[in-house]
């Protein structure tokens, strides 16, 4: 029997014009839906990230020491005094055994004077055994660093301006080192080696994540802590961050191998201009360090 003759599959004028009308109205609804995600849902979405790592130099009595590390809290129009206390709760619910702050507490906002006081309210309220420790970021100079270092003061934070502090736990030690933003120029690496014995294990705060090719060239640090690129803040599936910060293009989010010391650049809780998010949730990063 002769085989049929295929229909090929056809669409009137007004069936293909039905298509393309759903078609448009879905690719709408879709960038709407996306559009409030990313606007409206995930900037508020904060992941808290949990992470081991080993530190060969770690003394065996800071074994299990947990770190929270915070980044970009971008005090401004979005960044409220209740998102920034909520981000509070939520570190000292974790219960770290130290917090490290590294860079960009405010945007360059025209009423810094009314939101500086929120800054020192919030970050007083942190409460770990060991402390809290700081660096400023490029924003923080760009807007007015005085006032910066000065609500951090106030708040009981250390800022580790180029300097070394050590942490001492029956006769051992552990140092927590900070430069200065390198962007502008005011990091001092040093300065910070100056007051860090030889063999001694130490953890870096620097908010330019890039800056780690740097200081693990020294062989002095074990860790840097960085944020500065919110990791991108827009993240494509296969593809990746759209847009990187100077000075973060390198390493701009989580845990990476340079050298011989270990990188971690958070994607930070705040935001730049525009202030949207997607596939890059705001980050709360919890470190759990061990020896081996």
């Amino acid at each position: 029997m002769a085989s049929q003759p295929r229909k090929l599959f056809q669409l009137t004028r007004r069936e293909f014009l039905r298509l393309g009308l759903f078609a448009g109205a879905s690719g709408i609804l879709g960038a709407a839906g996306s559009a409030a995600y990313g606007f409206g849902l995930e900037p508020g979405w904060i992941d808290v990230s949990r992470l081991t790592l080993a530190l060969p130099r770690l003394p065996a009595v800071f074994e299990g020491l947990r770190l929270a590390h915070l980044t970009d809290l971008h005090l401004d129009d979005w960044m409220t005094d209740d998102r920034l206390a909520s981000i509070v709760d939520l570190t000292n619910r974790e219960a770290p055994d130290a917090v490290l702050l590294t860079g960009d507490y405010i945007t360059g906002i025209r009423d810094i004077a009314t939101r500086l006081p929120a800054l020192t309210e919030q970050l007083a309220r942190l409460n770990p055994p060991l402390g809290v420790f700081a660096v400023l970021g490029n924003h923080d100079h760009w807007t007015d660093a005085r006032a910066v270092r000065g609500a951090l003061e106030s708040a009981g934070v250390l800022e580790l301006r180029n300097r070394a502090h050590r942490l001492g736990r029956a006769g051992q030690a552990l140092y927590v080192c900070g430069v200065d933003d390198y962007w502008e120029r005011y990091a001092d690496l040093d300065r910070v080696m100056g007051g860090l014995p030889d063999a001694a294990c130490a953890i870096l705060l620097s908010h330019e994540p890039d800056f780690a090719d740097i200081s693990a060239a020294t062989g002095r640090f074990d860790l840097q802590l960085s944020g500065h690129s919110h990791g991108g803040q827009v993240a494509l599936p296969f593809v990746g961050p759209l847009i990187l910060p100077t000075y973060a293009e390198k390493y701009p989010s989580g845990l990476y191998q340079v050298g011989r010391m270990w990188q971690y650049t958070s994607r930070g809780l705040g935001m730049v201009e525009p202030r949207v998010r997607f596939n890059c949730r705001p980050e709360l990063a919890l470190l759990t360090l061990t020896h081996s």
